[in-house]
C-alpha cells in the first residue's frame, strides 16, 4: 500500500464519519446514518471518476464501503463522546476535504490532464460528496454557504502545483497541499473569514 493509499482511507474514514455525525443530529437510524456515511465518502470521487471516464473507485473493491462501516461503528461505540463535542464535525470534515482534494489531484494527473483541470478535479472530489451529503439531510450545501470551503480546495490545489514544479518529493507535496487546506480552514473559521455573500434585491 502506497501513501497516496493511506490518505484516501483516511479520508474516506473521516469524510464517513462528518457524514454520519451530521445524520445523527438529525436522528437518523443506524442504516440512514451509514447511508449519509457512504455517500459523503464516495460521492465526490465518483463524479470524479466519470468525468475522467474510468470506473468510479469503490466498484473496483469494498474497502471504502467496509472503511464507512468501521466509522459508523466507531460514532456508535464513542457516540456520545463524539456528539458531545461541537467541532467534531469540522475536524472529520476538514480533514476528510484536505486528503480527498489530493486523491483526487493525483488520479487527474495519472490521467494526463492538464494541472488547470487536476485542481477542478480535486475540488470535485473534496467538495461534492459533502454537497450530496447535505442535500441528502435537507441542510443548504457547505459549499454554496459563505465558509471557505472550495476556495481551500483552489488554494491546496495551486499549492501542490507549485511543490509540484519545485520538484518536492511526492509525499512532501501531498502533506504540503493537505495542511494548506487544513490550515485556511482553520483560520478561516477562527477569524471569521467568508467569501462576500452575492445579495440580490428582495421581492416583496
Amino acid at each position: 500500500m502506497n501513501f497516496i493509499n493511506l490518505i484516501d482511507y483516511a479520508g474516506t474514514f473521516a469524510f464517513a464519519i462528518s457524514g454520519i455525525r451530521l445524520a445523527s443530529a438529525k436522528q437518523f437510524d443506524w442504516f440512514g446514518a451509514y447511508v449519509v456515511g457512504l455517500v459523503t465518502a464516495i460521492g465526490g470521487g465518483t463524479i470524479r471518476d466519470l468525468l475522467l471516464n474510468v470506473t468510479p473507485f469503490w466498484m473496483l473493491q469494498p474497502s471504502y464501503v467496509i472503511i464507512t462501516g468501521l466509522a459508523l461503528l466507531f460514532v456508535i461505540l464513542l457516540g456520545k463522546f463524539v456528539i458531545r463535542l461541537s467541532n467534531t464535525f469540522f475536524i472529520f470534515d476538514t480533514i476528510g476535504l484536505g486528503l480527498f482534494v489530493v486523491v483526487g489531484i493525483e488520479k487527474s494527473l495519472d490521467a494526463g490532464f492538464p494541472f488547470w483541470v487536476v485542481i477542478i478535479m480535486g475540488m470535485i472530489t473534496g467538495s461534492a460528496g459533502g454537497v450530496i451529503r447535505d442535500i441528502l439531510i435537507n441542510e443548504v450545501p457547505l459549499i454554496f454557504r459563505k465558509d471557505i470551503y472550495a476556495l481551500a480546495c483552489v488554494i491546496g490545489g495551486v499549492v501542490f502545483y507549485i511543490c509540484y514544479k519545485l520538484e518536492f518529493s511526492s509525499i512532501i507535496t501531498q502533506l504540503l497541499s493537505v495542511g494548506s487546506i487544513i490550515l485556511t480552514r482553520i483560520l478561516a473559521v477562527k477569524y471569521h473569514i467568508s467569501v462576500p455573500v452575492l445579495k440580490g434585491n428582495s421581492e416583496d
